[in-house]
């Protein structure tokens, strides 16, 4: 504890911002999924036992990913009633606990 107040008295006399363990701390689901940008897409096929779609899609940026088509879980099952094979979409793709994820979808 004494070390870490050092340590912010540091950063306080050299005019640096001190980070605190509530910033290292993730975002809230929320921030992230308003954080990351919408990608375009189209549904190729609906897998609702499994809970998932194969999306033919562009760019994911917030991924680091160029476009192609993949299998993603969805977030919210009530996603994959709302579109249909060849459904032009819009959504948010993420990491979820390792599997990548759509956790926003919007169809066009």
């Amino acid at each position: 504890m004494l070390f870490r107040h050092a340590l912010m008295l540091v950063a306080l006399l050299a005019g640096a911002p001190f980070a605190n363990a509530a910033d290292d701390a993730a975002p809230a689901p929320a921030a992230v999924a308003a954080a990351a940008p919408l990608s375009e897409g189209e549904v190729k096929k609906i897998d609702t036992a499994a809970g998932k779609l194969t999306i033919k899609h562009g760019p994911l940026v917030n991924l680091g990913m160029e476009p192609m088509t993949m299998v993603f879980r969805v977030q919210d099952p009530v996603m994959l009633t709302k579109v249909q094979a060849g459904s032009k979409i819009r959504f948010t793709a993420e990491k979820v606990g390792g599997a990548l994820t759509v956790t926003t979808l919007e169809v066009q």
